[in-house]
């Protein structure tokens, strides 16, 4: 049976993801809605596509700090609910909470339910679930970027990385896990057909960090 402190915990953690960071920080400083430019997404993706890197980190950080604290918001309900740190009880009350938010990244209910891809807000919960497999997406993330210069497709790559070193490398014993880090190669490769359509024709935009304006 869920209890209020339960319950409460999934509706605080539903808002948490629903914070549109890409559209407030498009609206704040720049005058712009991200989502009626590029992609149309009010996530971190189009937002360097839009705005620029400068943007585009601050929106990448704030959504992955979004799905972290929503995630640990587990250690608030309790451990009369959650049972004991890192058992499989507590572990799904995280990634339950974790879904909760990216629904929120997803469909939020500030933005008018129109967000964005959820990539950042999933691996603020990775990172919250299992710190360790996180840094090994955010390695497969950095070197298909470096190396090909697409978000979208370094995203998806990110997102496979993670099942297979839950699988392969650090052989967690709950099947939670395995069965929620399947399930965000799912939802990326649904949210990111449109990606998927412009990288096999070329037309996909890139984005090089580290490239210098002219002036």
């Amino acid at each position: 049976m869920i209890s209020i402190y339960s319950l409460s915990a999934l509706i605080l953690a539903y808002l948490f993801g629903s914070i549109p960071t890409a559209v407030w920080i498009g609206q704040a400083f720049y005058g712009i809605d991200v989502r009626e430019y590029g992609s149309g997404n009010a996530g971190a993706t189009n937002t360097f596509r839009v705005l620029g890197k400068k943007a585009g980190l601050a929106v990448m950080f704030l959504d992955i700090f979004k799905g972290y604290t929503a995630t640990n918001l587990a250690y608030l309900i309790g451990l009369s609910v959650t049972g004991p740190q890192n058992s499989v009880q507590f572990v799904n009350y995280q990634l339950a909470l974790g879904v909760t938010a990216v629904l929120g990244h997803l469909f939020p209910v500030f933005a008018g339910f129109r967000g964005g891809k959820g990539v950042a807000t999933l691996f603020g919960m990775i990172l919250a679930v299992h710190s360790e497999a996180a840094m090994l997406c955010v390695l497969t993330f950095v070197v298909f970027l470096l190396i090909f210069k697409y978000v979208s497709l370094s995203s998806i790559m990110a997102g496979f990385s993670f099942p297979l070193s839950i699988i392969f490398i650090f052989q967690s014993p709950i099947r939670s896990v395995l069965l929620y880090g399947m399930c965000i190669c799912v939802l990326i490769l649904v949210t990111h057909q449109k990606n998927i359509e412009r990288l096999l024709k070329g037309k996909e935009s890139r984005v090089d960090l580290f490239k210098r304006k002219a002036h």
